[in-house]
């Protein structure tokens, strides 16, 4: 097989995930990048990025026959927007079963902590993580959290989901034969980043809205990306080969008003898409306080400067819980920081509820 431009890049970027795992020489550098469009980027999301990417690159040009690139393309669509939305399903299950509310944050302290919420789920990834560590144990670093400690409270039917993203590979795969350049790296970024959003964040996450959106983006305004690059690198070749991928509503006979639509459609499903992700996490806040239920306390427990009013203590025949009620004027994230400190090795999990009018502040 002839190594080509693309597939050299594309082992740079593997190469390069791989000197990432073994040093943080280059955080400085590639993490106020990645952090953008990764949601609160970490050595774990980063190395998973710059390998995906370079082997999505690397495999783009291994098939050489005729394929219909845009019917996969519409096909990984379609498994990625199921596969958000299981996740969510996922989450809401597993609240259910253990009895907590739909608007919090749960934080096992199990094996390290591992938090998971409606607007960040990482359900999927303890179940990778869990193999991951069976498997690759004694080579996972520190710094990288596996979300294992979630692992026993995960639904045992929600290892079926994971099995569809290993599909979704395949059809990105298929999606992104004999096109373009330009696109072939779209469809790399792009499809990298659902994976991961998928793994680590779900519906909500960012990674996760750029990922499907920009495979949306692709299908609907490919041609006129590859056509803007190409003339502005003079690449004939780009605009020769762009020429053969046509969007679905273009020489069509459309009126106007019918072609903006289709060709703008993606940024006012973005814009929705956005809107009802704020509704959610507004919707569900808890302005007035925090609430905090800590399950199992193994010892008593100490909050520190933590300004806190215990509420309730409850027992019965599965666990012990604490609630306590705390000042709302805690930022919500470096509230949760500041509990795994302050409970860890203390206790089975404990839950905080959301109020994202703490970001505001």
């Amino acid at each position: 097989m002839k190594i080509n431009k693309t597939m050299l890049i594309g082992l740079i970027f593997i190469l390069f995930a791989g000197i990432i795992f073994i040093t943080d020489i280059f955080n400085p550098i590639i993490r106020p990048v990645t952090y953008n469009f990764l949601m609160g980027s970490s050595k774990g999301k980063d190395i998973m990025f710059f390998g995906l990417l370079g082997l999505f690159l690397i495999l783009s040009q291994v098939i050489k026959k005729e394929i219909d690139t845009t019917k996969y393309l519409k096909i990984s669509m379609l498994l990625g927007g199921v596969l958000l939305i299981l996740g969510i399903a996922l989450e809401v299950i597993f609240r259910l079963q253990m009895g907590i509310k739909l608007n919090t944050v749960f934080c096992s302290m199990t094996n390290g902590m591992s938090s998971t919420s409606i607007l960040h789920t990482h359900l999927l990834k303890a179940i990778l993580g869990e193999v991951l560590t069976k498997i690759m144990g004694p080579f996972i670093q520190s710094g990288i959290n596996t979300g294992v400690g979630l692992y026993a409270y995960v639904p045992s039917y929600a290892f079926l989901v994971i099995l569809l993203i290993p599909i979704l590979f395949v059809t990105i795969v298929l999606a992104s034969q004999k096109r373009p350049w330009f696109t072939n790296f779209l469809l790399a970024f792009f499809s990298s980043c659902l994976i991961i959003g998928i793994i680590d964040g779900g519906m909500f996450a960012t990674p996760s809205y750029v990922g499907i959106f920009g495979l949306y983006l692709v299908y609907r305004n490919g041609y006129y990306l590859n056509y803007i690059v190409g003339t502005l690198l003079r690449d004939e070749n780009l605009l020769g080969q762009n020429e053969l991928i046509q969007p679905c509503y273009r020489n069509r006979g459309f009126s106007e008003k019918r072609y903006i639509f289709n060709r703008f459609l993606i940024w006012f499903v973005v814009i929705v898409f956005i809107i009802l992700r704020f509704t959610v996490a507004f919707a569900g806040a808890e302005p007035d306080y925090y609430t905090v239920d800590i399950v199992n306390p193994s010892e008593e427990i100490d909050l520190g400067n933590i300004s806190v009013e215990v509420v309730d203590y409850a027992t019965n025949n599965d666990a012990n819980k604490t609630t306590y009620h705390i000042d709302p004027q805690y930022n919500e994230m470096e509230l949760i920081n500041d509990l795994k400190i302050r409970l860890n090795n203390s206790c089975e999990y404990y839950t905080v509820t959301w109020n994202a009018y703490s970001y505001l502040e």
